[in-house]
């Protein structure tokens, strides 16, 4: 039987839309510009469109190219320290963890659970160790990340959070429109030609359905739904042929238990809100860290750079006396045990030049990889570093008093800000536990109409009060001549409720614990304040023991020199003294160093390290330095 597609159901091809949207050209945005909280898009297809992430970019600042002078790259720390904002692989590592943070923004914005972000620090970076009490090696997890405070579920430094965002389940804000459309042949063959008056039924159906639903966060679902068949047949005794049939309902469902409020339906949102928070505060932390390692590296390259020296001119002074004590004796005004000694002497010095030197291009690798995206180029990767900053001991020591220091600390430090925040979603997550332990009461309302069209059947020879056409049916379901109305209240009390009782106990002790790790953190962090204050002071105890060490060699080097110079003394009293003077050297620099890196170190403890080095943190973000020439 021939049938004809209603106009009515033209609106349903619009589901297709999803479908071809794929092979659309899809949108290409920056990750650390990603902004997926925009509301609206002026071209609706992108709602189906994929957000790509272009590949990193792996060249190098051109900064470095600047500091290259001679073959030589001279870094000062201020040098190192932009470097590493522009190269440092990983902070470009850290910086995909705030686009990821707004993801899940986008994904609870709808309903949807969060993911959780990673709120550990990377330390990935071979060279230097970041200090803190009890600790200086890097980070322990999967590609050299720490632990951090919150953002995930399974839990981090020894917290349990696995009833992270409990609660009741919540539905997806996001509107969804659904459609069908079908066409049906049917034929059946009948036993008796009573009921339809044919031996074989023939029906042609067509299908028309279009529905809409959506949540919000009171705990309440709108849903509606317009449906539309056509029916055809071949049997006279049907009295409308083809037969038009539409409904539609409208229907409300609200949750008046489990369920209800805000404050179970928008637990996702607000977790990912402050795991953003807290994301943002781990890379200030991953900033921190990233620049202390870097400053620690510089300052070892210093005393390697400064000890290379000290080796260099103990070697040149030895192969001076050996060429000395060579000439004697072609006079024989020595002995030749001397000149052997003199030889054994100059292979010493040698031996600890060869050291010293490795030390330094070791040193020098380590911090050319901190500060840049990669070492592919030969000629920078074999390229010296020559530091331009020298070590120096200030004459002031500590400003204020410990326990101002200690205030400052636990205003500033970034691991107490993001244990508050991470305290505060296990209360949000602790109150949603509460309310899915109580039973679930919904209230459901819905109204619709039915309406009912059709020519009559010639065959039937039978009149008929129904309009002849689909506009007919379309009017009746909405005049109310065919009403369909429903109240009703569902109750679900589950007996025992064991599984909702045991997520809220869990998420009552994983908040206690998480209070009690907040108090353990201060007072760890008043430990590291007092260490890092001793260490300095101890630190620059050792430098002036140092120092005056090296004058008094000086001192006894220039006696002995002038003895044997007036042949009151010999070489090898002259030799020992200018090993004592060098090992007083790299003693001096070994203090010094080790004062410089006491510096960073309560910077670092303080939380003054971006302060201190005039940091800007959306620098960081962008990777762009600004004012760092």
């Amino acid at each position: 039987m021939r049938t004809s597609l209603p106009r009515y159901v033209s609106a349903v091809l619009l589901v297709t839309l999803p479908t071809w949207a794929q092979n659309v050209q899809t949108a290409n945005v920056q990750a650390p510009a990603l902004r997926l909280d925009i509301p609206h898009s002026s071209n609706p297809l992108d709602t189906y469109r994929a957000t790509l992430v272009p590949q990193p970019n792996l060249a190098n600042s051109p900064r470095i190219d600047s500091l290259v002078h001679d073959g030589v790259l001279e870094l000062s720390l201020k040098d190192a320290i932009t470097l590493s904002l522009e190269n440092n692989l990983d902070l470009a590592i850290a910086r995909y963890n705030i686009p990821i943070a707004e993801a899940d923004i986008l994904r609870t914005r709808a309903g949807g659970s969060f993911r959780g972000v990673n709120t550990g620090v990377v330390q990935n970076t071979p060279g230097g160790g970041v200090g803190g009490f009890g600790s200086g090696a890097s980070g322990a997890g999967a590609g050299g990340t720490s632990g951090g405070a919150g953002g995930a579920g399974s839990g981090a430094a020894g917290l349990v959070q696995s009833t992270l965002g409990a609660g009741t389940i919540v539905q997806s804000y996001d509107p969804a429109v659904t459609g069908t459309f079908s066409n049906e042949h049917y034929t059946q063959p009948l036993s008796n030609l009573q009921t339809y008056g044919v031996p074989l039924l023939q029906q042609n159906t067509t299908i028309g359905n279009v529905g809409y639903s959506q949540s919000f966060p009171t705990g309440t679902t709108l849903s509606a739904a317009f449906q539309n068949n056509r029916v055809a047949t071949n049997s006279f005794r049907t009295y409308l042929n083809p037969s038009l049939n539409t409904y539609y309902q409208v229907a409300l469902q609200q949750q008046l238990l489990a369920g209800f409020g805000f404050g179970p339906n928008l637990r996702y949102l607000r977790i990912a809100k402050n795991n953003q928070k807290i994301s943002d505060e781990a890379f200030k932390l991953q900033v921190i860290t990233t620049i202390t390692q870097i400053a620690n590296m510089y300052w070892d390259l210093v005393a390697a750079y400064e000890d290379e020296g000290v080796k260099s001119r103990a070697l040149d002074f030895a192969r001076q006396t050996l060429d000395s004590g060579r000439k004697q004796l072609e006079l024989q005004a020595i002995p030749a045990m001397d000149v052997m000694k003199d030889e054994a002497e100059v292979a010493n010095r040698e031996q600890d030049l060869t050291i010293a030197k490795t030390a330094l291009q070791f040193q020098e690798l380590l911090i050319k990889n901190a500060l840049t995206k990669n070492l592919d180029d030969p000629i920078l990767e074999a390229m010296p570093v020559r530091p331009t900053d020298s070590t120096s001991v200030s004459n002031t020591g500590v400003t204020g008093s410990t326990e101002d220091t200690i205030a400052e600390a636990l205003r500033d430090r970034i691991e107490l800000s993001e244990s508050t925040i991470d305290l505060e979603n296990r209360r949000i997550s602790r109150s949603a536990a509460r309310n899915a332990l109580l039973p679930s009461v919904a209230l459901t309302a819905y109204y619709g109409g039915t309406g009912l069209a059709g020519p009559p059947n010639p065959a039937a020879n039978t009149p008929s009060t129904a309009p002849p056409d689909w506009t007919g049916s379309l009017r009746n379901a909405f005049n109310n001549t065919a009403p369909d109305y429903y109240v009703g209240v569902t109750l679900n009390v589950p007996i025992r409720n064991r599984v909702a009782k045991s997520d809220q106990y869990r998420s009552e002790l994983e908040a206690r614990q998480a209070e009690l790790r907040m108090q353990q953190l201060k007072k760890q962090i008043r430990i590291e304040v007092r260490n890092a204050e001793y260490a300095l002071e101890q630190s620059k105890a050792r430098v002036e023991s140092a120092r005056k060490a090296r004058e008094l060699a000086q001192k006894t080097f220039d006696i002995t020199a002038k003895e044997q110079e007036l042949g009151a003394g010999s070489n090898y009293q002259t030799l020992t003294a200018r090993r004592d003077l060098s090992a007083a050297e790299s003693a001096l620099v070994a203090a010094m160093t080790a004062y410089q890196k006491a510096k960073i170190e309560l910077e670092r403890s303080v939380g003054t390290t971006l302060d201190a080095n005039q940091i800007s943190i959306e620098s960081a973000r962008t990777g762009i330095a600004i004012g760092g020439d």
